[in-house]
């Protein structure tokens, strides 16, 4: 899966999960009618907004994004669907071109970042299940701290 591929595939399901989340909050505020969707669309918004922003620095090291495109991909995670406007630009302006550069084979790591990227480009099915699992003790302990607002 090539960074454009990875990084639009998660960019989508990021503005689809806020927008399942938007409508949630639509049918709990707006018309009043169930707020039972709001849980499981805040759990599944929460953990896929996760795996958008280190899906983002990934690809942000990869592509040698300078630190202000690289922000504004992870900010694009906090507008509801932004991250697909952001996806949408940076493939305009070529920023998602190309493979991974620090793939088996290809360039030479420089540094601790570039380091573990080439790691997880060699061992791609154990950094995943490493990675799903981390992402997955981060969401647990956010569920132990509680929503971002209190509740009503």
């Amino acid at each position: 899966m090539s960074p454009r591929i990875l990084f639009r595939t998660v960019a989508v399901a990021e503005a689809l999960t806020w927008a399942f989340l938007l409508l949630a909050m639509f049918l709990k505020y707006v018309t009043q009618t169930t707020e039972a969707l709001i849980s499981p669309a805040g759990g599944i918004h929460g953990f896929v907004f996760l795996v958008f922003v280190v899906v983002t620095i990934f690809v942000w090291v990869n592509q040698r994004w300078s630190p202000k495109v690289g922000l504004l991909g992870l900010l694009s995670a906090v507008v509801p669907l932004a991250s697909v406007v952001f996806d949408q630009t940076m493939e305009r302006r070529g920023k998602l071109d190309g493979g991974w550069r620090l793939a088996p084979g290809a360039d030479t790591p420089r540094g601790p970042i570039e380091q573990l990227q080439a790691w997880v480009l060699r061992k791609p099915l154990i950094a995943a299940v490493v990675s799903v699992a981390g992402i997955a003790v981060v969401f647990a302990a956010l569920l132990v701290i509680g929503p971002p607002v209190p509740s009503s």
